[in-house]
C-alpha cells in the first residue's frame, strides 16, 4: 500500500498519462497506469505536474513592509535603500517574523517550496537575522529557506559590516553575500568582492552577490566575481545576481565577459520584475530595459535563473510571489518568445534555480523527494500563458496547499459557446 498515488498527469518533458507513486516522502515510481493502491490518491486529470517553483533571489526581511515609514517616490534603487534605512530603527524581531511567516504561507500557496533570501546584516543588533533564522526552522517542514548574509550598506562602506557578517554566519546563516557596486569606489568594490569570496572559501560556503545592479556600463564587478571564483576554485558555488549593467555594456566587452563567466562556473540570477522597474530611471527616451542579457547567457551554457526579489517593500510596490509572473516578465523583456525559449523561461523558475541552491532530491524521477505542484495547465508553455491555479502543492508526499480548479474560457459572440484553453496548445 503506497502512501500516495498521483494518476494521469503530464510531465514538463511532454510525457502524458503518467502516474507518480510515493512512499515515505520519496517518489518511488513514475510510469503510465501504475498497478497499486494508496492511502491517498489524486486524479491529475491530465494536468501538468512540475517540480516545485524555486525563488533563488528574495528579500524576506523587507517583504510586505510597503509604506513603512514612507513610499519610494522616485522608484529608484538608491531611494529604496534610503527608505529601508529609515525603517530599520523601528524594526523588531516579532514584526519581521510576522511578515516573513505571512510571506511564506503565500509563497507555498503559489507552489514555491524553496527560497533563497538575502538578509540585511547592516544592523548591529542583527534583528532580521534572528527573525529569519527562527522562520527557517518553523517553516522547515514546508519549504527550504536559504539565508544569505547581505551587507546592504556595503561591506567596506559600513564600518561594522565584516563583524556583523561573521556573527550572522556563526548564528547559522548559510551563504556570503555582497553589494560591490554600492561601495565608495570601483576599487573598493573589487576589494570587497575579493574579501567576501575568500571568507566564503575559507568556511566552505557558497557566495551570492548583488552585482552591478546599475545602468552604468562601467560597473564591471561581475568580472571580478568571475575572476575570484576561478582563482579560488569555487566553480559552481558562486552566483552573480542582477548584472543589469550588462544591458548597457559595449558588445565587444561582453563578448569577452560571457566566456569568463562560463569558465568560472558562475550562476546568474536576473530579477525581471524589479530590473524592468528600477533600471532606466535616469533615461528619457530611448529608455533602457535594464535586465541582463538572459538569452545570450543561456545560449553560452551559463545557468540562469529568474528571481522575484521583492514583494510590496521599499523597492517594489507590487507582487504576489508568483514565479510564473516572474518568468512571463522575463520572457517579455528578453523577447524569449520562441517555443524553446519559453521552455527555458519555465526552467528559470524551476530546475535552474534548484541547481543554484544546490537542492538535493529535486525533480520528478524515482528517488527524488515527493515535492511537486500540479498546475491547471497541460504544458510549461500553457502554464506561462494562463498563470493557472496550483491545484495541489505537495511536500514530502503530503498535500500542504490546494486551490480550486478555475474555468479558463472566452465567450464567442453573443451566444453561449466558449473555448476552454486547457487543451494543450503546443
Amino acid at each position: 500500500m503506497l502512501d500516495m498515488l498521483v494518476r494521469n498527469v503530464t510531465l514538463p518533458d511532454g510525457r502524458s498519462g503518467m502516474d507518480i507513486a510515493i512512499q515515505d516522502g520519496k517518489i518511488v515510481q513514475v510510469d503510465p497506469a501504475i498497478q497499486a493502491q494508496a492511502h491517498t490518491e489524486i486524479d491529475g486529470r491530465g494536468y501538468l505536474a512540475s517540480p516545485p517553483f524555486v525563488d533563488s533571489h528574495f528579500h524576506m526581511d523587507a517583504a510586505l513592509s510597503l509604506g513603512q515609514p514612507r513610499l519610494n517616490q522616485s522608484g529608484t534603487l538608491l531611494e529604496g535603500i534610503q527608505v529601508w534605512g529609515e525603517l530599520k530603527p523601528s524594526l523588531t524581531v516579532e514584526s519581521i517574523k510576522q511578515r516573513a511567516l505571512e510571506m511564506c504561507r503565500l509563497s507555498i500557496s503559489r507552489g514555491i517550496l524553496a527560497i533563497r533570501s538575502h538578509v540585511d546584516i547592516s544592523d548591529d543588533n542583527l534583528l532580521a537575522v534572528q527573525a529569519l533564522l527562527e522562520v527557517r526552522e518553523e517553516m522547515r517542514p514546508y519549504l527550504d529557506l536559504q539565508l544569505v548574509a547581505f551587507p546592504q550598506d556595503g561591506y567596506l562602506r559600513y564600518s561594522r559590516a565584516h563583524e556583523n557578517l561573521v556573527r550572522a554566519l556563526e548564528m547559522g546563516v548559510d551563504l556570503v553575500g555582497g553589494i560591490p557596486h554600492f561601495e565608495r569606489t570601483m576599487a573598493e568594490g573589487a576589494e570587497a568582492t575579493r574579501a567576501l569570496c575568500e571568507l566564503a572559501e575559507q568556511r566552505g560556503l557558497r557566495v551570492d552577490m548583488h552585482c552591478d545592479e546599475s545602468d552604468d556600463p562601467h560597473s564591471r564587478h561581475i568580472e571580478s566575481l568571475a575572476y575570484e571564483a576561478q582563482r579560488l576554485g569555487m566553480q559552481g558555488r558562486v552566483t552573480g545576481s542582477h548584472l543589469t549593467s550588462m544591458h548597457s555594456m559595449d558588445n565587444y566587452y561582453v563578448s569577452k565577459l560571457i566566456p569568463l563567466i562560463r569558465e568560472a562556473g558562475v550562476h546568474v540570477i536576473a530579477n525581471p520584475l524589479i530590473n524592468i522597474t528600477l533600471q532606466g530611471r535616469h533615461d528619457t527616451y530611448p529608455k533602457r530595459r535594464g535586465m541582463t542579457r538572459v538569452p545570450e547567457l543561456m545560449n553560452a551554457g551559463i545557468n540562469v535563473a529568474f528571481g522575484h526579489d521583492c514583494v510590496m517593500d521599499p523597492w517594489y510596490s507590487l507582487g504576489s510571489h508568483d514565479m510564473l509572473e516572474v518568468a512571463s516578465m522575463g520572457l517579455h523583456v528578453g523577447q524569449m518568445t520562441g517555443l524553446e525559449q519559453m521552455r527555458q523561461a519555465f526552467a528559470a523558475v524551476t530546475e535552474n534555480p534548484a541547481r543554484i541552491l544546490g537542492l538535493e532530491g529535486y525533480g520528478l524521477e524515482p528517488g527524488c523527494n515527493a515535492d511537486f505542484v500540479i498546475l491547471q495547465a497541460t504544458s510549461p508553455i500553457e502554464a506561462l500563458q494562463l498563470k493557472p491555479s496550483r491545484l495541489y502543492v505537495v511536500r514530502r508526499g503530503e498535500v500542504i496547499a490546494r486551490t480550486p480548479e478555475q474555468q479558463h474560457f472566452v465567450s464567442l459572440g453573443a451566444g453561449e459557446e466558449s473555448v476552454n484553453f486547457s487543451k494543450g496548445l503546443f
